[in-house]
């Protein structure tokens, strides 16, 4: 019985074919605009992931302030100064954390034969490379044998390289800072760079080798790694291990500040999916009106065929049959028109390619920007609202066509 409902239901479309296709065509774009703008969104919240893993996804920075409260018998707007003690005391205090490391920061002047500029020096220990995730394009990194020997290493950031060595090699010569001779060993990868920030124009010494260029006794950062670890606890357990050393109460935030890559990472997290939220309700606003379109399509069919559900009526067909068979015809078109659609947003997805978004602002950004991301979610998702617009066109003509009196349906002209 079924399948004789489905065949008359497919040979009813064949009918007016024209008819059917069209409003084949407004599903597919309504089911195609749901998927572009789902994967826009996805491919947003990507791009927003791809820029903070390229600085440290787990990173988190600390750095000294002035106290703005008073603490026992010590006025505020006291000078906060970290020293190697602060490294131990949150070395036994954050266990979990794998790696801390000790920032020194200078402005020197960075010479190269006659070539002469000034760019920031940081003396850090080699666990930054894990923490920032810095990637190395020639030579390698600072270790653990360069720190522990006070040698004068150095690694340079890709535009350091350029304006210093002019494309010939870097690695293995010799740099002057500050009047101290580094051999170089290694050369960064270029990283994402917003306007006139330095990132691609820093020098990274050893933290021990910093002594020839600064005191080294007072730290200007500390930075760790915050992976697997909860973001709140971290943040009162550093407020409260360094309060406790500096005489400062913990809930001062101007003393010390903490950047946390990860709460960043997690507010721009409710930004992209509010804004899921919202090109999914836009989308489906689109495919609903398709599915406007396909109502009145089979409302103009159910009036078309009136006396033709009058002679199904009298010959036996009972309520859910015609209720079947119309609804039957409007899911057809609805997973045609579906079909259709899923394809055509593939396609645009293909063809749009990369759409620029931070390397509109940054340099060597293009890992950064979007990429409409269909994934397997994404049909679901549109999928399931298809079904839903498809099943509410179709089931009130088809509720119409069940509701109506055999003989006023026999009577119709």
């Amino acid at each position: 019985m079924h399948r004789d409902l489905l065949q008359q239901a497919y040979s009813a479309m064949r009918h007016d074919l024209r008819r059917t296709l069209l409003t084949m065509a407004g599903m597919a774009w309504g089911i195609a605009t749901v998927v572009l703008l789902l994967s826009y969104g996805n491919g947003f919240g990507k791009a927003i992931e791809t820029i903070f893993e390229s600085f440290g996804a787990t990173a988190v920075g600390v750095f000294p302030g002035r106290t703005s409260q008073q603490a026992g018998g010590n006025k505020a707007g006291v000078q906060i100064r970290f020293t190697n003690d602060d490294i131990e005391l949150l070395r036994n205090n954050v266990p979990l954390c794998r790696h801390i490391v000790r920032m020194l920061q200078k402005d020197s002047t960075v010479q190269n034969d006659n070539r002469s500029f000034t760019f920031p020096v940081m003396g850090l220990d080699p666990s930054i490379q894990d923490i920032w995730n810095l990637d190395i394009e020639q030579g390698r990194f600072l270790d653990d044998a360069d720190n522990m020997q006070h040698g004068l290493y150095a690694v340079i950031a890709s535009e350091a390289r350029d304006k210093l060595f002019s494309g010939m090699p870097a690695v293995g010569e010799s740099i002057r800072i500050d009047g101290v001779t580094f051999e170089v060993i290694g050369v960064g990868a270029p990283r994402m760079q917003e306007g006139d920030n330095d990132d691609n124009r820093v020098v990274y010494v050893p933290f021990n080798s910093m002594d020839v260029l600064k005191d080294n006794h007072y730290l200007d950062g500390i930075w760790l790694d915050s992976a697997g670890l909860d973001h709140d606890k971290l943040d009162k357990t550093i407020r409260g291990t360094l309060a406790t050393a500096h005489n400062f109460k913990p809930d001062d935030q101007r003393a010390v500040f903490v950047f946390d890559a990860q709460k960043q990472l997690a507010q721009f997290g409710i930004i992209t999916m509010a804004l899921k939220v919202l090109l999914a309700f836009i989308g489906t606003v689109t495919l609903g009106i398709g599915g406007v379109g396909l109502m009145n399509i089979m409302l103009v069919s159910v009036t078309q065929r009136t006396r033709e559900i009058g002679v199904e009526k009298a010959l036996g067909a009972r309520r859910h049959h015609i209720l079947f068979q119309f609804l039957a015809e409007a899911m057809v078109i609805t997973a045609a028109g579906g079909v259709l659609g899923i394809l055509l947003s593939y396609a645009v997805s293909i063809l749009a390619g990369r759409i620029t978004f931070y390397s509109a602002l940054a340099k060597h950004a293009e890992a950064a920007d979007i990429r409409l991301i269909v994934s397997p979610m994404i049909l679901l998702v549109a999928t399931s609202i298809l079904a839903v617009v498809g099943v509410i066109s179709g089931m009130v003509p088809a509720m119409r066509a069940a509701n109506l009196d055999p003989i006023e349906a026999l009577r119709y002209e």
